[in-house]
């Protein structure tokens, strides 16, 4: 029996008269399907949406009988940036429509998941200043940054339009009315606004029960996440933001003269994502509606899927965006430190990685001994400002026979003795969370918690009861003084904001990290930026409502930073496209933190970062703006690098909508013109070419500067990179060959390119296979 499921039908290059050759199909029981396509590409006379959007009506009506029965059927039809469509079949109608002319592939859809007042300051954009990018670029003024999330909160003061200039006449977009929101929520800085929900109601099977608050039908952001990331992109200027007191200041978004567009993909209800449907619907929305740059935090778990393959539907929209011109971000992952965690991974994509920044929220726990111990929290209320009872929460287990007391687990304390306690509680592993460990303390009648954890980036309020995470080190010091003292007391301190007074940036334990596991010839992440404890605007919350603004942590964070620096770029440079922007931010990265040291990363050894942990280094935007040489890529350069890899002809040119002919060429997996070098099977000896585009001095001259990785021999050709008038894009080789002493493990070196101003680096990764 054929049962509902959701699925996509994958086209490959088709004429429109292909119109009226597939066969009838008879009519079984009908069950969802989510079924898409990749472009179909139409005679140039016919490039239509209209024209586009009657051929698929017209490939499901002769699969499914009648032109109402594929009204029905279809959900959504893409027909800007790309040409497909997404319908409900049944499992044998999808068997059926694989075997239509120019289908490629029928797969089912996927659900996906999601992955600010000092962080523009830490990266040196001062708003008051005249010489850095935010300035030099009139703070993003004219480009339209476009959100995939979860949709935005239209009221929050970061989307006031003071100062914001007409909307630029390349808008061709809508603010789409719905529930709790209408064409009046939109102004000159939040100027669209869509939402695509149809993917996600045929994949849960459950109507959204709107009287309870479960989700809001329309553009309006439930979750809090979109309006974070957009107001990180691009929010206006607010004056006294600040979350409970902490983190207060001038709040801003990286291109705060930049328009927003929103496209909620995002939902709550049910068991929440942001479906592929949904999602390419967005992508192809967005192409249409204008927008300069998609900022997209949100990410599929690994294993990953091919970049020719429907449910990596951010890779497929992702492309035709790129090649519409339009620069696309996404967040590299929440699954770090572990390795071959990183998300996102096609080339054509900026994917961003996450690390700290110099602002921290020390807060003292002082002991009946007086010894002042410190950790942290943004807890600011609910502190008893006296002395209290301590004691360790395995003290007071209700079972004596297992240790889930330990890390406080849920109705594992026992209510009598907890009653009136600040608890210390020690979490067992990485995944135990403060937040849970509070709520057991809460039920138990404790009134603090003290959370001894292995080291993580990123705090959050518990909201019953004051918590501080402190470290192991730290909760030892506490629990030896428990088990001394006769009557052990301690005092919980009020958080403090301290800035400036902690070495920074480092690349956040959580953040996903490289080699790719989908195709490790290509380095990601490309770069990082700021993604741990980000204050930004956010849903109002809580019986008294909140400021307006939260403090979240993620390479969600992380993303739009990028977004909103590319924002800067892209009001000076008009005319770069999305891969010389990627070259400028990773060859002008920095890999120095704060105090002139290696940036190092929070993982579990704590080791100095290295490319796989955040690409060519964190994101320098006043560099960035004047990068001398860039590695840029042109559309037909993917198409090379795809069959490279070993894609079919016919996979190929299903999601690039090209004539593709793929030879089986290897190199063309190794040179693709990244500004970056990754190869993982160096056996003896390698080649690779690359070329660099001036676009600093006419005349000008560049030295390369190699760090070979440890085990292997560099030889570049030529040395020296002339230009003039008559040249100004120059190509070059590198030759790798291994001494034959180290083998099975990544090493890292660069290549540099100096001219008298300009220093483009370049991260090489690379490992040595035994012969």
């Amino acid at each position: 029996m054929d049962t509902k499921l959701n699925f996509f039908v994958v086209l490959t290059l088709v004429s429109i008269q292909f119109l009226s050759t597939f066969p009838k199909a008879a009519i079984s029981n009908v069950s969802i399907y989510l079924h898409t396509t990749s472009e179909i590409k139409l005679e140039k006379e016919n490039e239509d949406p209209t024209v586009t959007k009657m051929f698929h009506y017209k490939m499901l009506s002769d699969l499914l009988g009648s032109k109402e029965a594929a009204k029905s059927s279809m959900l959504y039809s893409y027909k800007h940036g790309f040409s497909g469509f997404a319908a409900r079949l049944t499992d044998s109608q999808a068997k059926e429509i694989e075997a239509f002319p120019g289908v490629v592939q029928v797969i089912p859809n996927q659900v996906h998941k999601f992955h600010t007042t000092r962080s523009w300051d830490f990266m040196g954009l001062n708003d008051h200043s005249t010489t850095n990018l935010l300035t030099k670029s009139n703070m993003g003024e004219g480009i339209i940054i476009g959100v995939i999330d979860s949709g935005v909160w239209p009221e929050s003061e970061s989307f006031n339009d003071r100062g914001m200039n007409p909307i630029p006449p390349h808008w061709k977009g809508i603010c789409q009315e719905g529930q709790l929101f209408n064409s009046s929520n939109c102004n000159k800085k939040l100027i669209g606004a869509r939402w695509f929900v149809k993917g996600i109601l045929d994949q849960s099977q459950t109507p959204i029960n709107i009287s309870n608050g479960e989700d809001i039908l329309s553009a309006r952001d439930s979750s809090g996440h979109g309006t974070h990331t957009a107001s990180i992109a691009a929010g206006n200027f607010v004056v006294n933001a600040n979350y409970e007191g902490l983190a207060a200041g001038l709040a801003r978004g990286g291109a705060p003269r930049a328009h927003l567009a929103v496209y909620k993909v995002c939902w709550s209800f049910g068991h929440g994502g942001c479906t592929d449907a949904d999602l390419l619907k967005a992508f192809d929305k967005a192409i249409q509606d204008g927008v300069d740059i998609l900022s997209v935090s949100i990410g599929i778990s690994i294993p990953l899927f091919s970049y020719a393959d429907q449910r990596n539907s951010i890779a497929i929209g992702s492309f035709h965006a790129t090649a519409k011109g339009i620069t696309v971000a996404c967040s590299a992952g929440n699954d770090g430190p572990t390795a071959m965690t990183v998300e996102n991974t096609a080339p054509w994509i900026i994917t961003v990685a996450a690390t700290t920044i110099d602002r921290a929220f020390p807060t003292a726990i002082t002991l009946g001994n007086n010894l002042t111990l410190w950790g942290q929290s943004v807890d600011t209320r609910m502190h008893n400002h006296g002395f209290t009872g301590i004691t360790f929460s395995d003290r007071i287990a209700l079972n004596d026979s297992d240790d889930s007391a330990l890390g406080c687990k849920r109705g594992s304390l026992n209510a009598t003795l907890a009653a009136g306690q600040i608890i210390l509680c020690f979490s067992q592993s990485s995944t135990q969370n403060i937040f849970s460990a509070a709520i057991s303390v809460a039920e138990a009648g404790g009134v603090g918690l003290i959370f001894a954890q292995y080291r993580s980036d990123g705090l959050e309020s518990c909201h019953y009861i004051p918590c501080i995470k402190v470290d192991y080190e730290v909760g030892t010091q506490i629990l030896s003084y428990i088990r001394k003292a006769r009557s052990p007391i301690a005092k919980l301190g009020i958080p403090k904001t301290i800035i400036g007074k902690w070495v920074s940036p480092k690349v956040a334990d959580f953040s996903g990290r490289g080699p790719s596991s989908i195709s490790p010839t290509v380095l990601k992440p490309d770069i990082a930026a700021p993604g741990v404890d980000i204050i930004a605007a956010y849903i109002p919350f809580g019986a008294e409502k909140s400021s307006g603004f939260a403090l979240l942590s993620g390479t969600s964070m992380s993303c739009p930073h990028i977004a909103g620096i590319t924002a800067l770029i892209k009001s000076v440079h008009k005319n770069w496209s999305p891969a010389a922007i990627r070259s400028a931010l990773v060859t002008t990265a920095s890999q120095k933190g704060t105090d002139g040291s290696n940036i190092a990363e929070e993982g579990s050894t704590r080791k100095v970062a290295d490319p796989f942990d955040m690409g060519g280094g964190v994101v320098n935007p006043n560099r960035a703006i004047d990068p001398g040489l860039i590695y840029d890529i042109e559309t037909n350069d993917y198409v090379k690098f795809l069959c490279g890899t070993g894609f079919s002809s016919k996979s190929v040119r299903g999601l690039t909508q090209t004539k593709a002919n793929c030879t089986k060429n290897r190199l063309n997996e190794l040179n693709l013109n990244l500004p970056s070098i990754t190869i993982p099977y160096l056996k003896r000896k390698v080649t690779v070419s690359r070329k660099v585009t001036n676009v600093g001095p006419v005349e000008s001259m560049y030295k390369a500067v190699v760090e070979a990785p440890q085990g292997v021999n560099m030889k570049v050709e030529p040395q020296i990179l002339r230009f003039n008038k008559t040249t100004q894009i120059v190509p070059f080789k590198v030759t790798f060959f291994t001494t034959g002493k180290v083998y099975g493990d990544y090493r890292f070196g660069r290549l540099i390119w100096r001219d008298p101003k300009h220093t483009v680096t370049i991260p090489i990764s690379m490992r040595v296979i035994f012969v």
